[in-house]
């Protein structure tokens, strides 16, 4: 249980400054029950300017010197090869939150940062954000629930990374984002309380918008995109052509979001269907959101003796709010 009356501030330390570093930073302001130590960086502090004027920017290297001064360090590389060093480094030193989301590698990586974690008495949470995450936590629900039923999960509309690269590496692409969209009919059928089954392909879209290199082909670059295996061969693709003021213009935000349906039955007839939606317009400032506050419950959670790795899974939500356990239940609940 989270304690009945405020203490000290939380302190916290940003491991990383890109996207989500900032967008941490920000979330930070609107935590009451928190306060920043400082932002650390591989890079040249001096070159990194706050998303919060008057934050402290120090080197990656000085983190160990503040050991006794920081209580949860959350930290904001990404998955592919930041957290896989940084988490099981730091999970010894200090108490830790990431939002892990190569889904595969999640076992194998909460192996990797709870032997640390436990043997120093450090709580490192992982895998949060929103998928995985939230969404995790509402496929759990559904499952729970309505054990006879299905679940489905859809992304979008939202801006996706990893296919935007992608795009960028087509010959005769100058510059280029990519926009997955959930399919209407498939949500409509999933909410009517059928449960269809759904490949990927029938459950999304994805819609191009690609600034040529001068002297490219589009009919050519257009047919090297929709064929391109895994990618975009088995979707419906559609390529739109624009300019690189409309895409500095139009599509310099990373909106994002999605849903997860259950739909079960109950008493063998009755047809019930759960949900739970996002719709971002930015889409680290949220996760970073998700961040802070997943990184008040690791807090407490140490304090109360919880060692070793956790993932939203195994953290009561009350842990996740500023206000006492008093005050939640006469207004919350």
């Amino acid at each position: 249980m989270q304690p009945e009356s405020p203490t000290a501030p939380i302190r916290i330390a940003i491991i990383g400054h890109g996207n989500l570093g900032r967008g941490v930073e920000r979330a930070l302001t609107l935590a009451p029950d928190m306060e920043l130590a400082g932002i650390f960086t591989r890079r040249d502090p001096r070159s990194v300017t706050p998303a919060v004027a008057g934050n402290r920017v120090l080197h990656l290297d000085a983190l160990p010197e503040f050991e006794d001064e920081v209580d949860v360090a959350i930290l904001c590389g990404g998955s592919k090869s930041d957290l896989r060093v940084q988490g099981p480094a730091l999970a010894a030193r200090f108490n830790t939150v990431d939002s892990f989301d190569t889904h595969a590698d999640i076992p194998s990586y909460f192996a990797e940062l709870d032997a640390p974690a436990r043997a120093h008495g450090r709580t490192s949470l992982i895998s949060t954000g929103w998928d995985p995450g939230l969404f995790s936590i509402n496929r759990l629900l559904g499952e729970a629930i309505l054990p006879d039923g299905e679940t489905y999960t859809f992304w979008g509309r939202g801006l996706s990374q990893g296919h935007s690269d992608a795009l960028r590496r087509v010959p005769g692409v100058s510059a280029a984002v990519q926009y997955t969209h959930p399919s209407a009919s498939a949500i409509a059928r999933v909410r009517s309380g059928e449960r269809p089954e759904l490949s990927t392909q029938e459950k999304h879209t994805r819609e191009c918008f690609v600034v040529l290199a001068e002297g490219a082909d589009a009919d050519v670059v257009r047919k090297d995109i929709v064929t391109m295996p895994h990618y975009f061969e088995p979707f419906a693709t559609t390529v739109h052509f624009i300019t690189a003021e409309e895409l500095s213009r139009d599509h310099a935000a990373m909106p994002h979001g999605g849903f997860v349906l259950r739909s079960g039955t109950t008493g063998g007839t009755n047809t019930q269907v759960m949900e739970f939606g996002l719709t971002l317009e930015s889409n680290p400032e949220f996760t970073a959101s998700v961040l802070v506050a997943y990184a008040r419950a690791t807090y407490r959670l140490n304090q109360q003796g919880v060692h070793g790795a956790v993932t939203p899974l195994d953290v009561a939500p009350a842990l996740l709010s500023p206000r006492s356990a008093a005050q939640l239940r006469a207004e919350l609940l």
